[in-house]
């Protein structure tokens, strides 16, 4: 085991969704493993919290959506900006590891190099696809990128930005462990049915704007064919909020909240808002529908920044439309069928879509994600 040095080394973590919760999680254990000692503080969502990590700030108050939305959020994340200045400041962590969310955490790293704490940043903002000149800020106030595609070592050494290509953190979390028909079994539904898996998303507004029209498609597509739904529960989104939701509908839709990947495995198809679910639905080989709705300002504003044909991950890395994506307008329940009855019934389409998800399974890497930036924290701490 590895030691860093005689004094006490503190290191302060700061995620700001889903998705970093579950890299963050996983971050936290390796480091632990190889330095039992060290005390780690920061932001976390509910899977942060099940490890031996200090909570000054949830992310549950932080999510937003878009540049608009996240006005609406103002307050939070000003409290959160202000503790969590005020905490570098005082507590002076050895290193400041960041995880995406990059509006926010720019801000921190730009504070920490001020107060000459290291900045890791684990998980690239998407700076390639959108608002570029982020790369300035990111070379003059982050210390080492750990990214999670190969295809960013490039555009990053050409900034002249420290970066190490580390695999894709998925590779070693979308684990499967259990049967089709034992999930659906436990949830009273039929294995011997079609099954589709609804995932509205990670944020409060992404699940308000996303899934009354995706509860309203199924009842369409339900009312056609013998089909049956779930819909799984990012942990950063209440409970109470999406059950509700889920009760205004006249059908019978289970929402999974802890099985999350064996109940994505069940599905013959999966309606997902764009985001790092959409790359968990392909390490599943799941045919999917990328669907996202952003408020008419944002929007328009996105569509002069973004310097992409695809807003779906798994398109990005592909380079290529390998599966539907349904945005803004073309976000409506009449939509979503039309695309599911293709996908549910013509097998060659099927084939097409999962091989092409097998190929973009094999330019993610390796796993191991977490242990290789756990070393390259360790490093930085000594």
């Amino acid at each position: 085991m590895r030691s860093v040095n005689a004094t006490k080394k503190e290191i302060m973590l700061v995620v700001g969704e889903a998705s970093g919760d579950v890299h963050g999680a996983h971050l936290v254990q390796a480091l632990l493993e190889r330095e039992p000692d060290l005390r780690i503080y920061g932001v976390a969502g509910e899977l942060l919290e099940q490890t031996r990590f200090e909570v000054l700030f949830t992310v549950a108050k932080l999510t937003g959506m878009g540049l608009v939305e996240l006005v609406g959020n103002a307050t939070n994340l000003w409290r959160a900006y202000r503790l969590l200045r005020r905490t570098l400041r005082e507590r002076k962590p050895s290193l400041l590891i960041l995880i995406d969310f990059p509006d926010f955490n720019l801000r921190l790293a730009k504070l920490a190099k001020g107060l000459r704490i290291p900045v890791l940043y684990y998980v690239s903002p998407q700076i390639w696809a959108w608002r570029q000149s982020r790369v300035r800020q990111i070379s003059r106030w982050v210390d080492h990128m750990a990214v999670v595609f190969p295809f960013e070592v490039p555009f990053y050494e050409k900034h002249g930005v420290k970066v190490t290509f580390v695999g894709h953190p998925l590779l070693e979390t979308v684990r499967v462990t259990h049967d089709r028909g034992v999930v659906l079994e436990k949830l009273g539904l039929d294995p011997a049915k079609t099954t589709v898996a609804l995932l509205p998303g990670s944020r409060r507004k992404e699940v308000s704007a996303h899934l009354p029209v995706m509860l309203e498609a199924a009842a369409r597509l339900g009312s056609e064919r013998d089909i049956q739904f779930i819909c799984i529960r990012a942990s950063t989104v209440d409970a109470r909020e999406m059950d509700a939701l889920v009760r205004e509908s006249a059908l019978r839709v289970p929402v999974i909240e802890t099985d999350r990947y064996n109940g994505m495995n069940a599905a013959d198809l999966v309606w997902t808002a764009s985001g790092t679910a959409t790359l968990e639905t392909a390490l599943l080989l799941k045919p999917m529908i990328i669907v996202y709705r952003l408020s008419r300002l944002t929007y328009l504003l996105a569509r002069r920044l973004i310097k992409v044909d695809h807003i779906g991950m798994v398109n990005l890395i592909a380079g290529e439309r390998i599966v539907p994506e349904l945005v803004q307008d073309d976000f409506k329940p009449e939509r979503i069928v039309e695309e599911s009855r293709i996908m549910l019934d013509n097998q060659n389409i099927r084939t097409r879509i999962i091989e092409k998800l097998t190929k973009l399974r094999e330019r993610l890497g390796s796993a191991g994600a977490a242990g290789r930036v756990a070393e390259m924290a360790l490093a930085m701490l000594s």
